[in-house]
């Protein structure tokens, strides 16, 4: 890895929210000399945008990298610790080494080889974070499909659990490939308030 001097990276994730799937951390560190216009919060931005940001962030930004920790290291880890895991190994996968990491939220993970600075909501605030973030909605995207509850829910809502999906896996819990272990109990939970709440 190539140190230069002032370099930041901006790093966020996608994935903590849902039941299924891996975690996916993107770490991009732009060029100063190479402005990209219209950097935002991702998830406000209609997907036509997104794929043209996506393109000139690849295009003319220094270095970026995506990792993803898969539904074993979820589940052996545990949600925090496994993005936690995968934002050092995303600013350690960089071809240049950054002076300083931006991370979206509040918790900076450990064992990086730079100062690091956690920002609440920091797609809106920092470019840099922004651009991982552009980076990511792309890399995670559910395909769209109506075969199961779990996909169906997928489709509603990107993986995140509704309160249809919960109903019809509470009474077939089973467990599909890219379900994670530790979301059964979660999604459980979820289902009891949601459908508690809809009886008042």
């Amino acid at each position: 890895m190539i140190e230069i001097d002032g370099l930041v990276a901006g790093v966020d994730e996608a994935g903590r929210g849902p039941l299924a799937g891996p975690v996916v951390v993107a770490a991009v560190i732009l060029d100063p000399r190479r402005r990209i216009n219209g950097l935002r919060d991702s998830k406000i931005l209609t997907a036509a945008r997104r794929e043209t940001l996506d393109a000139r962030i690849r295009a003319r930004a220094l270095a970026f990298s995506v990792v993803a920790i898969e539904v074993d290291d979820i589940d052996r880890f545990n949600i925090f610790q496994a993005t936690m895991l995968g934002m050092a190994r995303a600013i350690a996968a960089l071809a240049l080494r950054p002076a300083r990491a931006l991370i979206d939220g509040n918790h900076v993970p450990q064992n990086i080889q730079c100062e690091g600075r956690a920002i609440v909501d920091g797609d809106a605030l920092e470019p840099a974070i922004s651009a991982a973030s552009e980076t990511l909605r792309l890399a995670t995207s559910f395909p769209k499909t109506t075969c199961s509850p779990i996909a169906i829910s997928r489709r509603c809502r990107r993986g995140f659990p509704t309160a249809m999906g919960s109903r019809a896996r509470t009474a077939s819990p089973s467990r599909t490939p890219s379900r994670r272990i530790s979301s059964i109990s979660r999604s459980s939970r979820l289902v009891r308030s949601r459908i508690s709440s809809e009886r008042f």
